[in-house]
């Protein structure tokens, strides 16, 4: 089954999209980011946007070969504060967020994932496990996913190679009231591969590889190079009776069909299988893609 996923967050708003921007609510404040998929024309006009934006990103530098994003710096036209939080509610779930402007133009939320955060949810608390279910975040970024298999149970280890980040997912772990997260700061690769050689097995997997990449000591991580043998990895720390599989693609011309066609040359039988795109719709109903997804599952 091919889907458009179209999540909604009562604190996040896209309010308009085009000329390769987005304009966007994050809580009280209002950002204009470039977006390389809003091909199309905005559809409010240009003095709107710098009278909405309480901040807006500019590009000032170039990509180098292993920079998934181009840098730049915020204008930052309503004098914002340093950091502030919004919070995200599911049911009787409750995470907080703290948000911040990067050089890299992100803030530390994807809202796009709010989807996958209710499929976690939903499958975790279908589980019907002696033992607490396990789960493992790669390229985990601030640790979205990570929060939601937390409160919801589960025994959570998240990867990623960013010190920073990692100290960033604690922060919103402990606003969060959460506790107990297992930290990882390694390469996602390298990490795998040692868990197989343990006989480790996980519930759950999620997997966000960007495009390009480095590990902790210089480690290169090319997509396109190295994702077939992360998944043929991954796959073999499955459990065998209960479990979920997230993988998320955020590289522009990479398509669902070649993460299915990776799983299944690898992965026999493969229960309740979904794949498709990760679309956020702006308030003229024009809808934005942000990535493909394939996930399957065993409840």
């Amino acid at each position: 089954m091919y889907s458009l996923l179209t999540p909604k967050i009562s604190t996040y708003e896209l309010i308009d999209s085009g000329n390769y921007e987005k304009l966007e609510r994050f809580g009280e404040f209002i950002l204009a980011r470039p977006e390389p998929q809003a091909v199309w024309d905005k559809s409010l006009s240009e003095e709107d946007w710098q009278k909405k934006a309480s901040a807006i990103f500019k590009k000032t530098k170039g990509k180098d070969q292993l920079s998934p994003e181009e840098r730049g710096d915020w204008q930052n036209i309503k004098k914002m504060p340093e950091k502030w939080y919004i919070i995200y509610e599911q049911g009787n779930t409750k995470l907080k967020f703290k948000l911040s402007l990067s050089s890299f133009k992100h803030v530390g939320i994807f809202p796009e994932q709010a989807e996958n955060w209710r499929f976690i949810s939903d499958k975790l608390n279908k589980m019907d496990l002696k033992e607490t279910p396990k789960v493992l975040n790669l390229f985990a970024y601030t640790g979205g996913a990570s929060l939601i298999a937390k409160a919801n149970g589960a025994d959570v280890t998240h990867v990623d190679s960013v010190k920073q980040v990692i100290s960033w997912s604690r922060e919103n772990m402990e606003a969060s009231n959460l506790t107990d997260i297992r930290w990882v700061i390694e390469d996602a690769l390298k990490f795998v591969k040692r868990e197989v050689k343990r006989g480790k097995k996980y519930n759950g997997i999620i997997l966000d590889p960007p495009a390009y990449g480095r590990g902790p000591d210089g480690e290169k991580w090319i997509l396109e190079e190295g994702l077939n043998e992360l998944i043929k990895n991954c796959l073999q720390l499955l459990h065998e009776n209960d479990f979920f599989f997230i993988l998320n693609l955020y590289s522009m011309g990479f398509s669902a069909i070649i993460a299915e066609t990776i799983i299944k040359q690898n992965y026999s039988n493969i229960p309740n299988p979904e794949m498709g795109e990760l679309v956020l719709q702006d308030s003229f109903q024009k809808r934005l893609p942000l990535g493909v997804f394939y996930r399957f599952a065993s409840v």
